[in-house]
């Protein structure tokens, strides 16, 4: 064959090529202005950093991601965006919980709930309501660290669009060589060797968790053997800890994310051991407030029990089993030892804050009297109250938790590469407006006026109007 042929039909694939990309391109230029358009105009923007906020400022969004975020005067508002007027409140992107239980939903005493949710199709209604209250309270995102593989199910209904919920990462069964006094059936994946920990991991990643936990009784062999085979699929490990030794070999194992550990439970860890969690960026998840923040602030306020949206979410039934499960919660055997716990965290809350360690932020949502309502807002306060900075710990629950989510087995680092976290250009669009200005008063998280998950604006009756109608989905 001649030179000249290969010219010719090289000529004919290059002009083909660009046919086909064109084509595309106006394709998918069509969808795009096919796809709403929002804009959010006028309020404080806090987009993530740990910088200062933008006041007076815009931020547009068009499908599920977000197209600018600037000062309003430095931005065109389109003109056929839908306006949402933010002025006087707080934009910022959605929060993230690195530990919550969305199969418990706050009740008093963990035997007595999983007597009560004795069905699969019960504990389905439980994930139901745990996921709505996480979003409702501006969660757009939720690491689900401990349930049965039935929350797969859950997470495709959320994805789906048929029930409300943020975006679920899953760790589903926890591996443990300790059959759990209580617990959804299938909640634990039990093994007597590493080997049986390694095919444990194996085995949920193949069912479709996204990372793994690790819960009691396990050794450094039981956690290397599950922390290679998860890297080995690119997965990431958590571990569920408080003693130094257990630490120490997560540590050795090559564990991503220390969970519980500086909550407070013990006393002060050694210097050296704190010190080289925070040099070698090893993510800490406290979950400092679900006992010594939430047990005195129910002693001082118990009608916090009695909440309207418990009321709301509940049934009938299930509301006056949960009110009975608080009866004399003080004597409640998850508190039995809150008195030691509180002395202890004035110091322990503190150990990773100060020595500069990655923190990330989750709550044990769903334990006793930590109701997905209101979790990650006390979590913040106790962060704040221990040290940080309100702006820090917003940074941390939103930021640094969508980087440790992004990670990939073993290779977790600060700036890691992530669609979401921050509201900035490229971002999915996971927004919540407050009615209040939360640098100054933390306290301001508990009145989330609207959450935007993906694009899509979330809202309650009490705050809607007519273009949020029009758009958005309520409650």
């Amino acid at each position: 064959m001649s030179r000249a042929f290969f010219t010719v039909r090289d000529t004919r694939c290059r002009g083909l090529c660009l046919i086909i990309c064109w084509l595309t391109c106006c394709n998918t230029l069509a969808q795009t202005q096919s796809e709403p358009v929002i804009a959010l105009v006028g309020g404080m923007l806090i987009d993530g950093y740990d910088a200062p906020p933008v006041h007076h400022a815009a931020v547009i969004i068009q499908g599920n991601r977000i197209l600018a975020a600037a000062p309003r005067d430095q931005i065109e508002i389109p003109a056929n965006a839908h306006v949402i007027d933010t002025r006087g409140k707080t934009m910022m992107p959605g929060l993230i919980d690195l530990h919550v239980h969305t199969e418990i939903i706050g009740h008093g005493e963990y035997e007595e709930y999983w007597r009560f949710v004795d069905t699969p199709e019960r504990l389905a209604e439980m994930r139901r309501i745990a996921v709505k209250q996480l979003l409702r309270a501006g969660v757009t995102s939720a690491a689900d660290l401990g349930s049965t593989l039935d929350i797969l199910e859950t997470r495709r209904q959320i994805d789906a669009g048929e029930i409300p919920g943020p975006r679920l990462i899953i760790a589903g069964p926890q591996i443990t060589r300790f059959a759990p006094p209580f617990g959804g059936e299938g909640s634990h994946r039990i093994i007597e060797t590493p080997q049986q920990a390694a095919r444990a991991a194996e085995e949920l990643i193949d069912s479709g968790v996204d990372i793994i936990k690790i819960w009691f009784g396990m050794d450094e062999a039981d956690m290397r053997a599950v922390v290679d085979a998860a890297h080995a699929r690119g997965v990431m490990v958590h571990a569920h800890l408080y003693e130094p030794e257990r630490i120490r070999a997560a540590v050795n194992a090559g564990v991503d994310v220390l969970q519980h550990v500086g909550s407070g439970r013990n006393p002060p860890y050694d210097e050296d051991l704190v010190l080289e969690i925070a040099h070698r960026n090893i993510p800490i998840v406290q979950t400092i407030a679900h006992r010594i923040w939430v047990y005195p602030a129910t002693l001082a306020f118990p009608e916090r029990l009695e909440s309207p949206l418990l009321r709301e979410d509940l049934s009938a039934e299930l509301y006056d089993e949960f009110q009975r499960s608080f009866d004399q919660f003080h004597r409640r055997s998850y508190f039995r030892e809150i008195e030691r716990e509180i002395q202890l965290s004035r110091v322990a809350a503190r150990q990773f804050i100060e020595a500069g360690a990655v923190i990330g932020v989750g709550t044990d949502g769903g334990s006793p009297m930590n109701f997905h309502t209101e979790a990650l807002w006390w979590e913040l306060f106790a962060l704040v109250d221990s040290g940080m900075t309100p702006r820090q710990v917003i940074s941390a629950a939103t930021k640094t938790n969508a980087e440790i989510l992004s990670g990939r087995g073993g290779r977790f680092g600060i700036g890691a590469v992530r669609e979401f976290g921050t509201v900035e250009a490229g971002m999915l669009a996971d927004i919540i407006i407050l009615a209040g200005n939360p640098l100054s008063d933390i306290h301001a998280l508990r009145h989330v006026d609207l959450v935007i998950k993906n694009g899509v604006p979330w809202y309650t009756e009490q705050k809607a109007t007519d273009t949020l109608r029009g758009i958005g989905r309520a409650f």
